[in-house]
């Protein structure tokens, strides 16, 4: 597949987010991620917003979702989402639950393997259970948490080979990423580009990163699109 650029907007304010998009799409990003900090502080309207401001553009709302997984994805795509997230860790009803309703309401599901004891066999059950793309994610608090106690931070790059080539659907590597790591991770297999905290966003304050931005991301973009079409998962050669 063509490699995607994704700017996550781990805003908090609606309107820092809408011009952050703005930005983000006049530099050559393909979609918008409703980041969970957005998504807390202003809900569907954010959602929304967003869709409305980005007609025919690609908008991952990231909910995290553990339960209640139908009523949220249905919701989401009332507001204009294209792409909702549900959790590996969540009760298998609950992510087919939201696979239905992402079947009934047009719009796309990725499975977060975030927190997994097997973050291979998290990545495979969410293909199972019919997600449509693998979210391969070490937290904020736990990349933190272990680097805070004397060790060597994780990276989503330890173990991306191994569920790229254990699934058949597209997979995005988050987590701690640098510019430089993010920019290759379709090497791996993997062509959802995810540029957000704290690459874009200030990871601590939670709002724009200073700095040419813009530049930045148009170069980021160039780059990742330069890969041509990218063969996921068990397809590689």
């Amino acid at each position: 597949m063509r490699p995607v650029v994704q700017i996550s907007l781990d805003l908090t304010d609606i309107e820092e987010a809408l011009a952050t998009a703005t930005m983000a799409r006049r530099a050559g990003v393909d979609w918008l991620e409703a980041g969970t900090p957005l998504i807390l502080a202003e809900g569907l309207h954010g959602v929304r917003a967003l869709s409305e401001r980005f007609p025919g553009v690609s908008i991952v709302a990231d909910l995290k979702t553990m339960d209640g997984g139908y009523l949220e994805a249905q919701m989401m795509a009332a507001a204009g989402a294209t792409h909702v997230v549900v959790m590996a860790r969540a009760h298998p009803e609950t992510i087919k639950c939201v696979v239905k309703a992402g079947r009934d309401h047009g719009i796309k599901v990725m499975g977060d393997n975030l927190g997994c004891p097997d973050m291979v066999a998290g990545a495979k059950l969410m293909e199972d259970l019919g997600c449509d793309f693998v979210v391969h994610h070490i937290g904020y608090d736990e990349r933190r948490g272990i680097a805070a106690g004397g060790h060597r931070m994780p990276s989503p790059l330890d173990q991306l080979r191994e569920v790229v080539h254990a699934v058949n659907i597209p997979v995005q590597a988050v987590g701690g990423l640098t510019l430089e790591q993010a920019v290759r991770t379709p090497e791996y297999g993997a062509p959802l580009v995810v540029i957000g905290a704290p690459l874009a966003v200030d990871a601590d304050a939670f709002r724009t990163a200073d700095g040419n931005l813009e530049g930045t991301l148009r170069l980021i973009c160039q780059k990742v699109h330069g890969y041509g079409d990218v063969r996921v998962g068990k397809n590689q050669s």
